[in-house]
């Protein structure tokens, strides 16, 4: 699926760049290895799109700068309150390089040892690998059906990765794994001795009945 999204060079600076928002317009720059940095924008709503549909880990085919680059989302800035992105930096790929990035995993299928009270414990929610651009996923299925009692484990070795794919991280990293769920003792209060305070009563009101000494 090829993914496009217009840019228009940004001649716009400091202060001027915050009224390109009420124009649905999102500052950005691009640059890579073979790329200079030049500042543009974009449509706003066609990079949350984007961004929504696809993630930060899928070829883009950016338009509107002479030659068509094909770039990857490197870094979005959010605005802290709203989280909408403000501002967005692309990578442009070097022709026939391949590339490192950060790719999400998704959890698949259903645990025998989760439907029995085990607690499934997820460490990794995204892998580092390295592909060329045309094999690049946007995903990586991590299948926790393999996964039937406790002490069970799937390493970074057991993913099934696309071809041309490699992840960038040692293979007996653990990925997920199965432990039992630990249930907090409650904490015991004694029971009062109704015995003894019952004498304690008795004994208060009969020195308080008590006549005084002459």
């Amino acid at each position: 699926m090829t993914i496009t999204l217009s840019a228009v060079k940004r001649e716009e600076t400091g202060k001027a760049v915050k009224g390109l928002a009420a124009a649905g317009s999102m500052p950005a720059v691009v640059y890579g290895p073979k790329q200079e940095a030049v500042s543009i924008t974009v449509a706003s709503r066609d990079f949350e799109k984007i961004l929504r549909d696809t993630g930060e880990s899928s070829v883009i085919d950016l338009t509107g700068l002479g030659t068509p680059l094909q770039v990857l989302i490197h870094e979005v800035d959010r605005d802290p309150v709203t989280n909408v992105p403000r501002h967005a930096d692309f990578y442009a790929i070097e022709k026939g390089a391949k590339v490192e990035v950060a790719v999400s995993l998704t959890y698949v299928g259903e645990s025998a040892a989760v439907k029995a009270g085990a607690s499934l414990v997820k460490v990794l929610h995204e892998l580092e690998i390295e592909s060329s651009p045309a094999n690049l996923p946007q995903e990586i299925e991590v299948d926790i059906s393999v996964l039937g009692a406790v002490g069970d484990q799937i390493h970074v070795s057991d993913l099934k990765l696309p071809a041309g794919v490699e992840a960038k991280i040692e293979g007996d990293q653990i990925v997920a794994l199965i432990q039992e769920v630990a249930v907090e003792e409650e904490e015991t209060v004694a029971a009062p001795d109704m015995d003894a305070i019952e004498v304690e009563k008795k004994g208060k009101t009969e020195e308080e009945g008590a006549e005084p000494a002459a």
